[in-house]
Parts: structure tokens; C-alpha cells; sequence
């Protein structure tokens, strides 16, 4: 039975959408992180590339942070169960590209 190798980053999908600018005119990009897998297996330790990630409006630390140059953790490390999404808002010039770079199966 493989059905905990089942569920891989793949299963992990980043959408960003622009979103209403603040008031003083930065834009804002609305981020949502989903697992996918259709196996009931929950991904854990969740990493996304991310480059110099920044946001001149607030995202709570416990959902989306950097923790170096290109590694983001997201949901504080904590798992995300099938079908899930994590949710948050930032604010900068222009939108960061986010891409999976590891996560855990099954945790």
C-alpha cells in the first residue's frame, strides 16, 4: 500500500491574485496555498521558494514567513489537510513568484 507516498509537493498549489491597493497607493496581492492531494493525507513543513519576500502590510508570522533569502514556511510548519487552503495578504511594488520547494506527506 503506497497510499502515504501519494500525496507529494505536487499536490501543493500556490495562487496569487492582485488585489484592492492600500491606501497610499502600493499593491496588494491576496495568496492562497491549497493541498490538493485526494488521498486523506495532511502536508506538513510546507516551504516555498520566495526570494526576498516582504510585505509593507502585516502577514501574520504563524501563516506565511521568511525564514532566509528563497525559503518561506508556511502554516508555522504545521500541517494542512487535504482539500485546506492557507490564506494571507501582502503588500509590495510587484508579486513575488512562490513555487513549492519541499513539504513533508502525510504528517
Amino acid at each position: 500500500d503506497r497510499l502515504a507516498d501519494s500525496c507529494t509537493t505536487s499536490d501543493i498549489s500556490i495562487f496569487q491574485g492582485q488585489s484592492a491597493p492600500l491606501p497610499n497607493g502600493i499593491p496588494t496581492f491576496t495568496v492562497q496555498i491549497i493541498n490538493l492531494c485526494l488521498h486523506d493525507c495532511s502536508m506538513s513543513a510546507v516551504h516555498v521558494s520566495c526570494g526576498w519576500f516582504a510585505s509593507t502590510k502585516l502577514v501574520n508570522p504563524k501563516i506565511f514567513r521568511r525564514l532566509k533569502y528563497d525559503d518561506c514556511l508556511v502554516n508555522d510548519g504545521k500541517a494542512i489537510k487535504g482539500g485546506d487552503s492557507v490564506n494571507f495578504q501582502y503588500a509590495n511594488s510587484f508579486e513575488y513568484p512562490m513555487k513549492v520547494s519541499s513539504a513533508k506527506s502525510c504528517q
